[in-house]
């Protein structure tokens, strides 16, 4: 997105109840990609490169595509619209009834092409119209090197380059063009203006510079057979030279030249879902997200960046350690229960986490999944000069408990065991002489204390090093910012001990009044008695606790009582119903992102949250033969079912945007890669481990 693009949105939503002004929204539309570039198809055909972060190539900011009669152009996205995905693939059917017929598109991206595919019915009662009379028109704005200016342009007979230094993008016809011309983007009057402007313009012939030096093309490509064809491709120059480039695109246009084909190239771009796997719609859709939002490091986005700008955020088009690790770790438990096949996601993530780890056991606020470098952040604390209160330490946790599950799952990567050393020593720095972390950030960015939720990422942390911390030893640590001197001889030993404190100390955030934890700890001393959905970690956490103690388990009876009633508290208490949702809010009091909202907004990872929560709460309680497992697993039903297809906070796309307003608009990052990993784990806990609940509890009765 350029700037010009924000201050024209700007000016068409300023005062929207639901739209906040300067942002390019995905909240509609659907994505295709899966081996890198990511291109959204916009519910009104339009198209626009966000795979940057996953890249490095910016691509397209801004596309129209329409039909052409002579100097008479219908716009697709002025025409009754309809839009699916092609079965499990990342192939995107788009349909557009015109006046002239009925256009159907297939809009496909493989590596670092994309390939729009028309064909137009005139035979259906609309028009008279000759298809050898149409032509596909295209107005494409590219960005190379994330650049509107100092761009330009090479022209061929079947192609055209828009380039700037590094990266040159491609946009050819599998028929040639008939037409083409450029533009300038919006001129400084255009900008100061009130009124947004309309692209493309007409032609002006007086403008010379204009078909030369700028990243705006309009093309026509002619029908045949009633079938158009364009694609693009986005290149560095260091790699892929102009005459591969267009090679490339020819060997595209010659090998899909179906849409059986484009959809058997674009479904191998994403994991397949085996046939028997329960709720199969929305384990496809959530295999298919994780796919788009990750790059070839392996490393994710949080979601399609919507907002580049920072005009109301920080920013989603980067890898946070705490979501990412939390995804690899849901993706690993799934793929243990339902045999989804996912060995390469686990042992590239556990590869990047190796390669990403600080000289002092910690993980960075944020990074770009392209390479891992450090991308812009506020929590990088453990980096600067200072104190470490803006670090987040539940990032450390999260990533630690993925690499001692995968260790198990025998995820064989070089420089794990001593990354895991380091990082428990890292953990030990930032945990407290009474048994909790230190005051830090928390898992929302947007306060500090010591927090509920930090501490059971350092519980499940720690019990997972020492359930899958054998032959962990000093040993393994290079030299470094880490004093193997101050580590114990038996790590896992350690570890466990580390884990028993941190429960004990998780005492000290009981709130006996409201029957819940704390949500933190305030700098100042004071206690923060309101709910908040990150809590609900706490569940798993517990889980994994437990699993130290073997059979008989270590959580006791008093603190089972407690976590059942907190989960119970938290679920209760966050709920929020609309007459067009139903969901969990974030925390009490969550101001964020309302515009003219009074109350807090529900978000699909707080509900999804709570789903999973109750599901392993549900399980602990079935280990001891618990008669109050059967409604835990009844409330994780209850609460999947919101965020599952046909569920209120389910797009019709089958993705899970952040949040929604009580009018059912969906808002934010759309789709957010966590709640749609929740949302995958959560199923497979459900499918696998509560049937035998139910079993042992009705055996128990």
């Amino acid at each position: 997105m350029q700037l010009r693009d924000a201050l024209d949105d700007y000016k068409r939503n300023t005062g929207h109840a639901t739209r906040f002004p300067g942002e390019r929204r995905t909240v509609t539309g659907r994505f295709s990609g899966g081996e890198g570039r990511l291109v959204h198809v916009d519910a009104d055909g339009e198209l626009r490169d966000f795979g940057y972060p996953l890249t490095g190539q910016t691509g397209l900011v801004r596309s129209r595509i329409g039909l052409a009669v002579g100097n008479d152009v219908t716009w697709l996205d002025e025409a009754a619209t309809e839009q699916r995905y092609v079965g499990d693939t990342t192939l995107i059917e788009t349909v557009h009834d015109t006046d002239w017929g009925t256009v159907t598109r297939y809009d496909a991206t493989i590596g670092d092409a994309h390939l729009t595919r028309a064909s137009i019915d005139a035979d259906d009662g609309h028009s008279n119209v000759d298809p050898e009379e149409l032509s596909l028109v295209v107005y494409a704005r590219f960005a190379p090197d994330g650049r509107d200016d100092r761009v330009g342009q090479l022209r061929y007979d079947d192609a055209i380059e828009v380039y700037h230094a590094d990266e040159h993008d491609f946009l050819a016809s599998a028929t040639g063009f008939t037409d083409l011309r450029g533009q300038l983007p919006a001129t400084f009057p255009e900008l100061l203006d009130d009124a947004p402007t309309d692209l493309p313009r007409d032609r002006d012939g007086d403008r010379y510079e204009e078909e030369r030096l700028s990243g705006e093309v309009i093309v026509d490509a002619p029908f045949e057979d009633g079938v158009a064809t364009v694609g693009s491709l986005l290149t560095d120059r260091a790699e892929t030279s102009r005459e591969a480039a267009r090679d490339l695109l020819a060997a595209l246009f010659e090998d899909l030249d179906t849409p059986d084909a484009l959809a058997a190239a674009a479904g191998d771009t994403i994991p397949s879902a085996p046939e028997s796997v329960p709720s199969r719609e929305s384990v496809v859709a959530d295999l298919r997200v994780l796919s788009l939002l990750s790059a070839e490091s392996g490393l994710r986005i949080a979601g399609p960046d919507f907002d580049p700008f920072y005009a109301t955020s920080g920013g989603y088009g980067y890898t946070w350690f705490r979501d990412d690790a939390e995804i690899s770790a849901f993706a690993l438990g799934a793929d243990d229960r339902l045999g989804l096949g996912l060995d390469d996601w686990h042992a590239r993530s556990a590869e990047m986490y190796v390669a990403t780890q600080r000289p002092d056991g910690s993980w960075p606020h944020r990074v770009w999944p392209r390479n891992g470098a450090l991308a812009p952040g506020w929590a990088n604390a453990r980096i600067e000069d200072g104190p470490d209160v803006d670090y987040q330490a539940d990032q450390t946790g999260s990533v630690i408990a993925f690499l001692a599950q995968a260790r198990e799952a025998g995820v064989d990567v070089e420089g794990l065991d001593r990354t895991l050393v380091a990082a428990l020593a890292g953990l030990d720095e930032t945990l407290a002489a009474d048994g909790r972390p230190v005051v830090c950030q928390n898992a929302w960015e947007d306060s500090a204390g010591r927090f509920a939720h930090t501490t059971a990422t350092f519980l499940e942390a720690y019990s997972e090093l020492a359930l899958h911390g054998d032959g962990l030893t000093a040993d393994a640590l290079d030299d470094g910012a880490v004093d193997a001197d101050a580590l114990p001889a038996d790590l896992s030993a350690h570890a466990r001990d580390q884990a028993t404190r941190v429960y004990d100390a998780l005492d000290d955030l009981w709130v006996p009044e409201r029957g819940c934890y704390a949500l933190r700890e305030t700098p100042e001393g004071e206690i923060d008695d309101r709910l908040d959905s990150s809590t609900l970690a706490l569940a798993s956490a517990h889980r994994s606790f437990d699993a130290l103690g073997g059979d008989a388990g270590t959580v006791d009876d008093d603190r089972l009582d407690r976590l059942v009633s907190h989960v119970e508290t938290v679920v209760d208490g966050l709920a929020h119903e609309s007459d067009e949702i139903e969901g969990l809010i974030r925390y009490e009091g969550d101001g964020w992102r309302r515009a003219g909202q009074y109350s807090e907004k529900v978000w699909t990872v707080s509900t999804a949250w709570g789903a999973n929560a109750c599901a392993e709460l549900a399980v602990l309680l079935a280990d001891r033969d618990d008669p109050r497992a059967t409604a835990m697993a009844e409330r994780a039903r209850d609460l999947l079912g919101h965020v599952s297809p046909g569920g209120s906070l389910c797009e019709p796309t089958t993705y899970l945007p952040e949040q929604f307003f009580d009018d059912g608009t969906p808002d934010s990052a759309t789709p957010l890669g966590w709640p749609h990993a929740i949302r995958l784990a959560t199923v497979a806990l459900l499918d696998d481990e509560l049937p035998k609940t139910a079993g042992r509890v009705a055996a128990d009765d």
